[in-house]
């Protein structure tokens, strides 16, 4: 029952964070209702189940790591309602809550119950499949978003050269082209940076710092940080749709530079 719950609380979180980044992507006050509810949920199911745990473990004169890092994703989670609250920096709100995610997914190594091989392979396994899960996630948003980008370029030039046929006719309007892949990189960005975010995390927790400097992981993070990028020209600086298409698709090029990069690498 406490692990089902435990999940709960992990797929939860995950969906505040998607709520989250479309609020910084479009400035939707809907969605960071949404996305605020969802992380108070997340904080109120943290409480009951720390709480759980601290009263099943008073005889204890130890505090066991999944206790530590349970307590510390809370106090995360605490933090970022805080500042969304009172300070109102959204953005420091979102990668709070990325670094608070990925201490709540990697605590699933603190409870392997009694120290059992099989549970700690279990629990492990569980790990990989949160991890792998969240980058196919990205990866097919992401490529769908390059679709629209690419879409987007060819009809542009199709339009300003004024050549209009029954194809360039059945393709929907630049804003909607805009609109869609926008929406792709809502989810796509977010979920890029929570699997990324557990993978690095891993890597300190198991003591495999060497495998930071790993061409995957070096890639991984230049991938992110073009679709960054990507993100603060759109949201901030409010650059043409023409732009933003040619830097998207820059960004999916390192993206499949980096998939490219499991040929070289020894970090999966």
């Amino acid at each position: 029952m406490q692990n089902l719950l435990y999940d709960a609380i992990l797929y939860i979180y995950a969906l505040s964070l998607l709520f989250y980044f479309s609020d910084f992507m479009n400035a939707s006050r809907r969605a960071k209702r949404i996305g605020t509810g969802l992380l108070i949920f997340v904080w109120v199911l943290q409480t009951g189940y720390l709480i759980t745990r601290i009263v099943s473990h008073l005889q204890m004169t130890v505090v066991t790591p999944f206790e530590y890092w349970l307590g510390f994703s809370w106090l995360l989670v605490t933090i970022s309602l805080v500042i969304s609250r009172f300070i109102k920096i959204d953005f420091i709100v979102f990668f709070v809550n990325v670094v608070g995610f990925a201490v709540l997914a990697l605590n699933l190594y603190s409870n392997p119950g009694n120290g059992e091989s099989l549970a700690v392979w279990k629990t492990t396994r569980d790990l990989l499949y949160v991890h792998i899960s969240l980058v196919l996630c990205a990866y097919a948003a992401l490529t769908i978003g390059a679709l629209f980008a690419c879409m987007y370029l060819f009809l542009h030039n199709q339009l300003k050269r004024k050549r209009w046929s029954n194809f360039v006719r059945r393709l929907p309007s630049l804003d909607l082209i805009e609109r869609y892949g926008d929406r792709a990189v809502i989810i796509g960005v977010p979920l890029l940076a929570m699997s990324l975010a557990i993978a690095v995390i891993s890597l300190l927790v198991e003591g495999r710092i060497a495998l930071l400097f790993d061409w995957k992981v070096l890639s991984s993070f230049a991938t992110l940080i073009m679709y960054i990028i990507y993100v603060y020209q759109r949201a901030m600086l409010k650059r043409p749709g023409l732009q933003l298409a040619r830097l998207y698709i820059a960004s999916f090029g390192m993206l499949v530079l980096n998939i490219l990069s499991n040929y070289f690498s020894s970090f999966h």
